[in-house]
């Protein structure tokens, strides 16, 4: 089995299509952290997508909001216009399938899906000691989380807690070997609104008999889902923070 592992894609079809094309023919099964929507312009096309090609997801702070199941907290106010503008966007059912989702953790065979953290999808996670705080809170020895946008993680191993790092500037992959006896917190990356400083899409590839984890990045065409969000009559913001991955 080799599953191709996204998150927070945020309604960004350009961004998915370019992970799409970059990872065909090298996956068995996609699986999803969360946040299918919000920020950018397609929602209608990646859920519609997603209700036929996802085989587990579990939901994102902003697919909740989005759905309308609760008020947010802590959105600003362009998230908060990008949400309700959502909801207008997308018809009955696939509302009804985003109600649907699972809060998380979702426990897989072999691995574990959230969106924020095992007990919060709210919750951020991106330092060493939030990892740290969530040790005994894990299932499988290899969770996939979002939320962050920063794609990257830990493992815990023999010589302690190791960061995974994402490619750098000119590499379009990182490569890591599961081993069996430690315990791996990765984070694919965001799909459609990256924010470790990289505009490049982010996501990962599992092949689970080689046990080999593959971060990747690839580039897509920023300024069609630029223009894309400016024709909707979204924030001048969302569109601008695409071009520089912040």
């Amino acid at each position: 089995m080799r599953r191709l592992i996204l998150s927070d894609i945020h309604a960004n079809w350009d961004a998915l299509q370019a992970v799409l094309e970059d990872a065909a023919g090298q996956y068995d099964e996609i699986v999803c952290c969360g946040d299918l929507v919000g920020y950018n312009a397609c929602p209608r096309e990646v859920v519609a997508w997603a209700m036929e090609a996802v085989a587990h997801t579990v939901r994102g702070n902003h697919d909740r909001v989005c759905a309308f199941i609760d008020e947010p907290s802590d959105f600003n106010q362009y998230a908060l216009e990008a949400a309700r503008w959502t909801n207008g966007q997308l018809d009955a059912r696939q509302l009804a399938w985003l109600r649907s989702l699972p809060a998380g953790p979702l426990v897989l065979d072999g691995f574990e899906l959230f969106h924020g953290s095992p007990y919060d999808e709210d919750e951020y996670v991106v330092d060493r000691n939030e990892a740290l705080a969530l040790k005994e809170a894990l299932h499988s020895s290899l969770c996939f989380f979002g939320h962050t946008h920063l794609q990257g993680g830990w493992v815990w191993a023999k010589e302690g807690l190791l960061d995974l790092r994402q490619p750098r500037f000119g590499e379009t992959e990182t490569l890591y070997r599961l081993e069996a006896d430690a315990q791996w917190l990765v984070n694919p990356g965001s799909v459609g609104q990256p924010r470790d400083r990289d505009s490049r899409a982010a996501y990962a590839l599992w092949d689970v008999e080689r046990r080999v984890l593959a971060l990747r990045r690839v580039k897509y065409r920023v300024e069609d889902a630029q223009k894309r969000i400016l024709d909707a009559g979204l924030p001048e913001h969302l569109a601008i923070r695409l071009a520089f991955g912040r």
